[in-house]
């Protein structure tokens, strides 16, 4: 059918079949800032404005937009300088979002700042719940929502001509004498928690930096406010074909015979492969160095499936309507097996074997026979000497869930040959290097074949660290020979991707009546699924990171009794991977929740308890001398802790020492103090018509530390070169997936060289031209990428002073007899794009690039450098939580996060609080809501996002940041880890909140109003749990 479609006011004329969506014919037109996120418009990334309202481009027909006026990012503003053609610039909001840190992947950006314009054309000065409300059909998985509030209520000031407020700033602290608040926020009563700035305590050796340590813009923010085309699926390409996967409606089966004569006769379809097409390789999909530490157990297809969504064929056909039709005339007939849905039973005697095929390649201690993936068994002590040096021994069983990591940008890859007869993979992946290597023997191509791409990435969380679904595409490719796009539903994500792996873990812990541990135990059953990717090391890090913090006092400091077990099985699920924290908010949940029982039954502080057990500075790292992920463990010295000032920061802006143990406090009703104060809770998820007699509120507390890379393993390497200008190239193996790490990395080699940020070009992840780097995973990129980057910037500002030296001697009387030179190049130093002589001489960085290109002595100016590290130095953080229960119905509100981190210097306070406020949002869903669960066959429950939920903007509690700078001595810099570690307290700290409201326990999570309803209503429970 024919229709005329206005868009952006461009008249288009175009045909399109009856069934097209308008999602699909924007982006044939080229609006690429509209995004699929999923099927149903849940994800709201597909937002467009028809006739100035919010709707979904993906849940309506193209036809259905004829006659209307279509409104897309592109719409609204642009760079403002293009050479000689200069224009408006970026729209206010556009602006805003790029000033206030609003933007990490940017995928969901576009549709945020359409849906605040129908705000704002409709509200010029809208109260926060109202922005809240505006932006709530378009979830973000970075942010935390807080900076695009900011965002909007700071472009709404500006375009009613108002004195926006410095919602961008930071709340500095320099350690001088304060008279105001610690949680320093406005003074101001009519402005609410969306006002509160990120907190940093600064450390000495960071206050004379001149780039490192700001707030600075992120180098990608303007090409993302605009909705460049930069992410793997916008691209196109001439004969693009759509591949599509038939999955196994079984959880474990045998192919007898499979039949793709129909589907083959299709008319557009181009290729349908099975098992029988294609080599038969053995492989694991985890992106992780050589080799891999985990079991060798997948193939790209397999006479077998193994999970309900497992491969059974691929299809490549003209369009993704036409492949979806091949999928349903292949036929195939199974031979249906017993199947373990239960991790229990996963290594009973008589349990069926789910990996049984010969090219199965062990590693360590895994063991097919008995459906083990990995075995871990780690002693440090003495830990039953410890048990019986113990007053009080308590021992609990606590379960943590299968959630999925939920990027809004779903797996998606194109592959295409090249004019040189080379593969390139366009993917959107954390881990671009060993993508290349990995998928090399798969497609029995060299490396030297495979270009790997990766474009901007709309978030990963760890699963992205996947060889998970670049395979099918380049299948079809060399099937075909034409380029093959295949993007995952949404459901695929559910059913099909990776997920966070679940346990059941065993605690028991021995502790002296003063408080202190004698010894501590942990035993994790973790599920891996169907297959063994990441499930060693994802399991290893469950013990590695939390069992490390509490090593017991006095004696027991010196020498801890700490042990740790797991094993690690098969099951007929989806298999776990890689999600950020990797494994340790599944050790936080047990441990912090069985230390707040102890204090508790031992009557004790419950921070001076945990103050008292944690680990200091100067200490071996307990697990440093018994385990490392795939290589021999090297004793590690911990060299900066904290924790006890995160602590200090933390408790006072949550006001820990007015509520904690203040009956009138956890009932609102008996007290208005804090009502009038301003500090009553939010209830926008509880039901308006339920009683505040039945509220009680609670206040927790968890500890937390986490990891700084993978030592003496992993690398990355970053080379920099001098433009004609003085402006520089970096370039980074590193991987960006809205972190701002691009940013972090160029403001590191920015500050080496003297320059301000805008004349860092960095260009991240491009397996022809950016050196090597091991991905983004184990939070490392701004550790060891950052290190690599300041070592090639050196590398280049040593070149620039000897050629500034050479300069600058030119015009200059040398000593004839000593030869001696008046200006020497170690003296010089950079500063403002300048080399800058003791005596004040300059030479500017343009006129040194000049000269070393084009003049005298030739030369480019340049610097490679790469960086393994000998030591992991942790982050740590106190993570507070503020909660209401309904007694009458179980629901839990989280009122307020805050958390106080200790992360090293902060080489960006405005990204890493990004960071912060995202990683306590995905972490909330941990605590309360997110959950994936399989019924009887093994069929997924959650497919979409309706019955999966995460978070939405208006449902959000008040985030607060503080950072507690230490400077780490074994990075340039003084950095550490900050993406991870929001990940590991909030569950913990929301369930000890649970229990300081109602008294009740509830050991897993999330904890759903049924859980929380059920505990109060079961038996008491004695304590402590467990014997004298």
């Amino acid at each position: 059918m024919n229709i005329t479609l206005t868009i952006n006011s461009n008249k288009h004329e175009i045909e399109c079949a009856p069934s097209e969506t308008l999602l699909s014919t924007v982006r044939r037109l080229g609006y690429f800032g509209v995004k699929f996120g999923d099927e149903q418009g849940l994800s709201g990334a597909d937002t467009v404005l028809l006739d100035g309202k919010p709707v979904n481009a993906g849940s309506m027909l193209a036809a259905q937009a004829e006659g209307h006026n279509v409104v897309t990012i592109e719409a609204l503003g642009e760079h403002p300088d293009q050479g000689w053609k200069k224009t408006d610039g970026l729209n206010p909001l556009q602006q805003a979002f790029v000033e206030s840190g609003a933007i990490q992947c940017g995928f969901c950006t576009p549709a945020q700042i359409l849906a605040a314009k129908a705000l704002l054309e409709k509200n010029s000065n809208p109260s926060e719940e109202q922005v809240r409300e505006a932006i709530a059909g378009v979830l973000c998985r970075c942010t935390g929502y807080l900076k695009p509030v900011q965002a909007v209520l700071k472009a709404a000031a500006v375009m009613r001509g108002d004195e926006p407020f410095p919602i961008d700033t930071i709340n500095w602290d320099f350690g001088a004498p304060k008279t105001d608040s610690p949680i320093g926020g406005f003074d101001s009563p009519q402005l609410t928690s969306v006002m509160t700035r990120p907190k940093v305590v600064v450390t000495p050796e960071s206050q004379t930096w001149q780039t490192v340590g700001k707030p600075e813009k992120k180098v990608d923010a303007v090409k993302l406010v605009q909705g460049k085309p930069a992410f793997t699926a916008d691209m196109d390409a001439r004969g693009m074909l759509y591949a599509k996967v038939l999955h196994s409606p079984h959880a474990h089966a045998r192919i007898k015979k499979i039949d793709t004569s129909k589907a083959k006769e299709l008319k557009g379809v181009a290729a349908v492969l099975t098992y029988q097409d294609i080599p038969r390789v053995v492989y694991s999909t985890a992106g992780q160095s050589d080799p891999i530490p985990g079991p060798l157990d997948t193939f790209s297809l397999d006479h077998k499936v193994r999970f309900v969504g497992d491969r059974v064929a691929f299809v490549a056909a003209e369009s993704p309507e036409i492949a979806e039709k091949a999928l349903s005339l292949i036929d195939v007939e199974y031979e249906i097996l017993d199947s373990i849905l239960d991790s229990r039973q996963a290594m009973d005697a008589n349990a069926i074997r789910i990996h049984d095929e010969p090219e199965y390649v062990d590693f360590g201690d895994s063991n097919a026979d008995k459906n083990l993936a990995a075995h871990i068994r780690i002693d440090i002590g003495d830990v039953e000497k410890g048990f019986a040096e113990a007053d009080e021994i308590f021992e609990a069983e606590y379960e943590v869930p299968k959630v999925q990591q939920v990027s809004i940008e779903p797996h998606v890859c194109v592959t295409y040959w090249d004019e040189d007869d080379r593969l390139v993979i366009r993917t959107s992946t954390q881990v671009p290097f060993h993508v290349r290597r990995m998928l090399a023997p798969v497609l029995n191509l060299p490396v030297k074949r495979i270009r790997v791409i990766k474009p901007r990435i709309g978030g990963g969380f760890g699963g992205k660290q996947e060889v998970l679904m670049e395979d099918v595409p380049a299948h079809l490719t060399i099937a075909t020979k034409r380029p093959v796009i295949y993007e995952y539903t949404r459901e695929e994500e559910f059913i099909a991707a990776r997920s966070r792996h679940p346990m059941r873990v065993k605690m028991k812990t021995g502790v002296k009546r003063d408080g202190t541990i004698t010894a501590n135990a942990m035993y994790a059953l973790s599920d891996t699924g169907a297959y063994g990717c990441h499930a060693l090391t994802v399991t290893g890090n469950t013990g590695h990171k939390a069992m490390a913090l509490y090593v017991g006092d006095g004696e027991y400091r010196q020498s801890p009794n700490i042990q740790f077990y797991a094993d690690v099985v098969y099951t007929n699920t989806p298999p776990a991977g890689a999600f950020r924290g990797y494994g340790v908010p599944q050790g936080y949940w047990p441990v912090e929740r069985h230390m707040e029982k102890i204090a508790r039954a031992l009557n004790l502080d419950p921070i001076d308890f945990r103050l008292k057990n944690a680990i200091h500075a100067g200490e071996y790292h307990p697990f440093s001398k018994a385990w490392n992920e795939g290589r021999e463990p090297r004793p590690e010295i911990i060299q900066t802790v904290g924790l006890e000032q995160c602590v200090a920061q933390g408790r006072a802006a949550i006001a820990w020492d007015d509520k904690y143990g203040n009956e009138e406090w956890r009932n609102p009703v008996s007290s208005s103090k804090f009502q009038v104060s301003g500090d009553r809770p939010k209830t926008w998820n509880l039901k308006p018509e339920t009683s505040m007699i039945a509220k009680r509120r609670g206040i927790g507390v968890a500890f937390v530390m986490q990891g700084t890379a993978i030592p003496y393993l992993d690398m990355g390497g970053a080379s920099i070169k001098m433009n004609d200008d003085g402006s520089f190239n970096l370039l980074v193996g590193a991987t960006d997936l809205g972190t701002g790490s691009d940013t972090v990395l160029a403001q590191m080699a920015a500050e080496v060289l003297g320059v301000p940020l805008e004349d860092m070009i960095c260009y991240s992840s491009d397996t022809d031209f950016t050196p090597f780097d091991k991905g983004a995973y184990a939070s490392s990129t701004t550790y060891i990428s950052g290190a690599a980057a300041v070592k090639a910037a050196n590398i280049v500002a040593e070149r620039i002073k000897v050629r500034a030296a050479m300069m600058l001697n030119a015009g200059e009387q040398v000593d004839t007899e000593t030869s001696t030179q008046v200006y020497k190049a170690e003296e010089i130093r950079l500063e403002n794009r300048l080399a800058i002589a003791l005596d004040g001489k300059t030479v500017s960085f343009t006129e040194i690039a000049l000269h070393s290109l084009h003049k005298d002595q030739q030369e480019q100016i340049m610097g490679v450098a790469s960086y393994v590290s000998p030591v992991s130095p942790p982050p740590f953080a106190a993570q507070f939580a503020e909660v209401t229960v309904d007694t009458e119905t179980g629901q839990v509100t989280v009122d307020k996060l805050v958390m106080a981190v200790d992360s090293g210097v902060i080489v960006n306070p405005l990204t890493a609080s990004g960071q912060i406020e995202g990683g306590m949002t995905q972490a909330l869903g941990y605590a309360v809501c997110e959950e994936m669960r399989y019924d009887e066959n093994g069929d997924a429950i959650e497919r979409d996002l309706d019955r999966y939920h995460i978070f939405r903007a208006d449902e959000m509690p008040e985030l607060e940041t503080i950072f507690v700078e230490t400077f780490e001595p074994s990075h340039p810099f003084g950095v550490k880890a900050v993406a991870e570690i929001p990940m590991d307290g909030v569950a913990p700290a929301v369930g000890n909140a649970i229990l300081d409201a109602i008294g009740v326990d509830v050991d897993e999570i999330p904890t759903t109003p049924e859980r929380v309803w059920r505990a109060m209503k079961a038996p008491e429970s004695p304590l402590p749990l467990g014997e004298g």
